[in-house]
Order: C-alpha cells, then sequence, then structure tokens
C-alpha cells in the first residue's frame, strides 16, 4: 500500500506520526481524568477483555490517555488519514485494523472478530469515518451479533476544548482541563440502542459539567 503513495505523502507519514503521538501523549498528561457510570454500568477498564466498544469520532482524542497501553484495537479507515491515524496510534500502544463502515465494512468487522476472539479489546467509532456526526451505523451493531455479545458505550468529554469545523466537530482537549468520561450500561447489539447509549452518555457527562460550574 505505501507504493500507492506520493513523496509528500510518504514524509508526512514518516514524521508526523511520531510527532502527532509525543504531542497526545504529553497533552493527556496534563488533564484530570473522572470516570462516571449511569446506574448498572461498570468503568470499562473494570472488565476484562475481550469487550466491544462504542464511541464518537470527535472524542477520540480525548479518549486516547486512559485507553492506551491496554491492546485496544480500532477499524481504521483505509484512507490517507486513516494511515496517519493508524500509525499514531500504534505508537501509543493501539491496535488497529484497516476498513471502514461504509466502503468495505465486511472485511474490517472480520479483523474486529478476529481480534476479539484473540482476547482484545475492540472499538469502533460509531459515526466513522464521515459521519454524519453522533449518528450511529450499522457497523458496531453487526459485529457485536456476530459475535453473540453486548456493546459497551463510553464518552470522553473535555470540558475545555477547541472544536474544529470539521464533519464530526472533532474536540481538541485544552492542557490540564478536566475531562468526563461517561460510561453506560452495556446494550443489546442493536443500532437503536447503541444510538440511545451514546446518546445518554453523552448527556451524562456534559451534565457534570453543569453541576461543577
Amino acid at each position: 500500500m505505501a507504493s500507492t503513495y506520493t513523496l509528500k505523502q510518504r514524509i508526512i507519514l514518516a514524521v508526523v506520526p511520531r510527532l502527532a503521538s509525543m504531542i497526545a501523549v504529553c497533552l493527556g498528561a496534563t488533564l484530570r481524568y473522572e470516570h462516571v457510570c449511569e446506574p448498572g454500568a461498570t468503568v470499562g477498564f473494570d472488565v476484562p477483555p475481550p469487550v466491544v466498544y462504542a464511541f464518537w469520532h470527535r472524542c477520540m482524542l480525548a479518549g486516547v490517555w486512559p485507553f492506551r497501553n491496554y491492546g485496544l484495537t480500532i477499524l481504521i479507515s483505509r484512507s490517507f488519514d486513516g494511515e496517519l491515524i493508524a500509525r499514531t496510534a500504534e505508537h501509543m500502544g493501539f491496535l488497529s485494523v484497516r476498513g471502514s463502515s461504509s466502503r468495505d465494512g465486511a472485511p474490517g468487522l472480520r479483523s474486529l472478530q478476529r481480534a476479539y476472539l484473540d482476547g482484545h479489546y475492540c472499538a469502533v467509532t460509531a459515526d466513522g469515518p464521515r459521519g454524519p456526526a453522533m449518528v450511529a451505523k450499522p457497523g458496531v451493531a453487526q459485529l457485536a451479533q456476530l459475535l453473540n455479545t453486548t456493546v459497551s458505550v463510553c464518552y470522553p468529554y473535555p470540558h475545555r476544548a477547541w472544536e474544529l469545523r470539521s464533519w464530526d466537530r472533532f474536540l481538541i482537549p485544552k492542557p490540564f482541563s478536566r475531562v468526563t468520561v461517561a460510561w453506560t450500561r452495556p446494550v443489546p447489539p442493536d443500532l437503536a440502542s447503541v444510538q440511545a447509549a451514546l446518546d445518554r452518555a453523552v448527556d451524562l457527562a456534559q451534565s457534570t459539567k453543569k453541576e461543577k460550574k
């Protein structure tokens, strides 16, 4: 696949992931994380793998620090941007499988299925790779159906962040800010349940900001 990249892209791939991972780790070390759970939910790290996670694309950076070095396997698109993300993630102890919830979802889901059966945590950005933002696609529910398991949902929410004008309104936490990681109860592997749980996680995380003003 590397041969399909231009010289400029190959240079970017050689430099940017290492630099980006260093910045992400340095930023993460300054953040103050707190975990909140709805009734019946458990902080995800307290549940041994394998587990299927769903979260929104916009909160990926906020989730880097608490999820690093757990061998978490992430489904990442085969695009050039996806290659950048995959290489950056691997520098921080994440594993990646390539695919998409749109064009080539089946191969990606099969790769995640193998990772799950090998005993890994597996995560899918429910609205990735191109949105619409915060609207769940079928991929994560289909994966859980293949595995006959439930879906665990979380939403890492930085209380102070820069919001990009990208399709997902990507959040870049400001240094030394507080990040609430909201967890919901595991839900059945159907699209409506996943969407509802993700919505609840967002509401739960954002409500902590209002309470502490």
